[in-house]
């Protein structure tokens, strides 16, 4: 029997086109989604490049309204650049709205970037060699030091929040969401419930990368946990070993939930699903030369990617699982069978929207949804 597929969104602007296309393209995406048999339909959360899905849940309402059945939620709201209360607020509203439908996802990517510009991240181990594991690679880290230094990342990290401001650590973060989610909040003994969202019967997912905070808090508070295989696929692995180790039932989950990962690109045979991925790994690099995600290219447009470049994203284009259905469903067998998840999410990104739309229903469809 296989397990739930889902679906984690970008919104990607396309090279010659804008944003408003790109949020279009989501909405479009999570209609068909939802016809296809998707779980459920999840948008990211990044700044200042080209990726459009800057605010999740202003982008989540409007994905909810355009579809009826299907879950929505945010993979994830960054911490680091909100309250706690503004975001139990805003998931409240669009659970009011949306009752029984909304994924409250959180992450500390805000919080782990800071530490890592300030060399407090208690870093990954790097020097680790290539690996296998019953089909499932398992790279090298990627060392992010050189992108943690970057002046344009310190500049948008410094714009997303109030002057002086200092994000409190993420568990910390996490049990103000909880008490306050369950009514129960207090500051100074005074009661401070955020309405919507107090009683909204919303809980929490919680996203990590690595064996760090995030797994071991997700754990310790018995909530789900999504490991994020498609960015980080050095350290996921590791990351659901320590959520599951860290495990404690909860009156949201008895046993662990986990949720893996994966980046895909399906289409009728493997030789056009190479092509349509070509500019993947030109994209990849924009992200990690300290730019920021460039308009996705056409693959027919690009030329090759010089070598040392290419070396650099080497561990993404290792892990991105490209071909005809057959090809790309194995592969995610294999991830569902190594992790254990119970549910696997997919993010697939093409220039074309038609190309991302055939992608995703292919897989839908060998998959049995």
């Amino acid at each position: 029997m296989t397990v739930p597929l889902s679906i984690l969104d970008l919104s990607p602007v396309p090279e010659g086109a804008d944003a408003p296309t790109a949020l279009r393209n989501t909405v479009d995406l999570a209609q068909h989604a939802e016809r296809w048999g998707f779980r459920r339909f999840w948008v990211a959360e990044h700044h200042f490049v080209a990726v459009a899905s800057s605010a999740p849940a202003v982008l989540i309402g409007a994905i909810a309204a355009a579809t009826n059945t299907i879950r929505v939620g945010a993979a994830a709201v960054q911490l680091g650049h909100t309250t706690a209360a503004a975001a139990v607020e805003a998931f409240g509203t669009l659970e009011a709205f949306y009752p029984g439908r909304i994924d409250f996802g959180v992450g500390r990517s805000a919080q782990r970037r800071r530490a890592a510009m300030q060399g407090t991240s208690g870093a990954t181990q790097l020097g680790q060699e290539w690996r296998e594991v019953d089909g499932v690679v398992v790279p090298p880290p990627w060392d992010m030091s050189a992108l943690a230094r970057n002046p344009r990342l310190r500049a948008q990290l410094a714009v997303l929040q109030q002057p002086e401001a200092v994000a409190p650590d993420f568990g910390d973060q996490l049990d103000d969401i909880l008490a306050m989610l369950a009514g129960r909040y207090q500051f100074d003994d005074v009661d401070a419930n955020p309405v919507p969202g107090a009683g909204s019967g919303l809980t929490p997912w919680i996203f990590g990368s690595s064996k760090g905070e995030s797994a071991q808090v997700a754990g310790a508070n018995g909530l789900p946990f999504v490991a994020s295989y498609h960015i980080t696929p050095a350290t996921a692995l590791d990351a659901v070993e320590a959520y599951r180790a860290a495990f404690r039932p909860s009156a949201a989950l008895t046993e662990p939930y986990v949720v893996v990962s994966a980046d895909v690109v399906v289409a009728d045979d493997h030789a056009t699903a190479v092509h349509l991925a070509t500019s993947y790994e030109h994209w990849v690099h924009s992200i990690r030369s300290g730019d920021g995600a460039i308009p996705y290219p056409d693959p027919d447009r690009v030329a090759p990617l010089p070598e040392a470049d290419r070396e650099s994203v080497r561990d993404r284009i290792a892990t991105q699982f490209v071909g005809d259905p057959d090809q790309v469903a194995d592969k995610l067998a294999a991830l569902q069978r190594v992790t254990g998840a119970d549910e696997l999410v997919i993010t697939s990104v093409t220039h074309s929207h038609a190309d991302r739309l055939r992608s995703h229903q292919l897989i839908a469809k060998r998959w049995g949804l």
